[in-house]
């Protein structure tokens, strides 16, 4: 296990307070791409994804050691843990939305549009009332890499709900590249990630009773390459993971702070006994910190 110098680079006051361990831990290292961290309380074990290797990783907490949790993973990306704890992925390979039971059976929650495959399902989030949401862009199906390439039968990139009766419907529709999401804490809000506009920036949206969603204004633009995978504390802060690390917003927008990380920063999640331990998935690696601040906590 190596040790990195953590460094918190304060852009505002309201950053000061963010801080953590000295030394950052690089728990696992050797992939082609990281993606898609997340922490099962119930086990202590934290899963992600290998994308161009075709395999789904795990690591041990009370151990430290990783091992393959599956392989293939039909490219896996993104991954949640939904209330009742199960594994609910979002496969590139098959073009769909999962669920693994408590039994390690795999139930498709989504593969299909009015009869249209998705073009590679990315990151996808849980709301309170069951529903689950994701993204769709084109990255699995643009070449061989994280995927299988393919024309897309859709034409366009979206964002989609499933309701918990399993209808499927467009949520967004007016994205390029829709990535990352993430509620807040009241799921008042829905956070989305453009990668592929210039620049990569952050919209937010308002999230009706019904789950329709109006506003969509941007919250916020990325200054090192893209954003990718985005997640709310519990003081309401906005965390996003991009080029040089995660970077974090007030939520009036405002960048506040970096954490810096030595490689391009995928994705991450807060996981740990008290929610305040961040795992986070770099190019190659697994890192991890134990931080100040814990992640939201959805409404149950």
């Amino acid at each position: 296990m190596d040790l990195v110098k953590t460094d918190f680079e304060v852009l505002d006051e309201r950053f000061a307070r963010v801080n953590g361990d000295e030394w950052m831990q690089r728990l696992h290292t050797g992939c082609r791409w990281t993606e898609g961290p997340a922490y099962f309380p119930a086990g202590r074990y934290l899963v992600f994804s290998d994308i161009p290797n075709d395999r789904t990783l795990r690591w041990d907490e009370t151990t430290g050691r990783v091992g393959v949790f599956r392989q293939p993973s039909e490219y896996s990306n993104g991954h949640t843990v939904d209330r009742h704890g199960r594994l609910i992925s979002c496969e590139q390979g098959r073009r769909r939305v999962t669920r693994t039971e408590h039994d390690g059976t795999i139930t498709v929650l989504a593969s299909k549009f009015e009869g249209k495959r998705f073009n590679s399902p990315n990151d996808v989030v849980e709301h309170s009332d069951g529903s689950v949401w994701f993204t769709d862009p084109s990255y699995g199906i643009d070449s061989d890499y994280e995927g299988y390439q393919a024309e897309s039968e859709i034409g366009a990139c979206h964002v989609y709900r499933i309701s918990p009766s399993g209808d499927v419907r467009i949520v967004a529709d007016d994205f390029s590249r829709p990535n990352g999401l993430a509620f807040s804490a009241d799921e008042s809000l829905l956070y989305i990630v453009d990668t592929r506009q210039k620049p990569s920036h952050i919209r937010v949206f308002e999230v009706g009773p019904d789950g329709a969603l109006t506003g969509g204004s941007v919250f916020a633009t990325c200054d090192n390459g893209v954003f990718d995978g985005v997640r709310v504390d519990s003081e309401g802060r906005l965390w996003a993971a991009a080029h040089d690390g995660l970077h974090c917003f007030a939520a009036d927008g405002t960048r506040i702070g970096k954490l810096r990380i030595p490689e391009i920063c995928s994705n991450f999640t807060f996981g740990g006994p008290r929610g305040n331990d961040l795992f986070i998935t770099a190019s190659s690696s697994l890192y991890t910190l134990r931080v100040t601040v814990s992640g939201a906590r959805y409404p149950r």
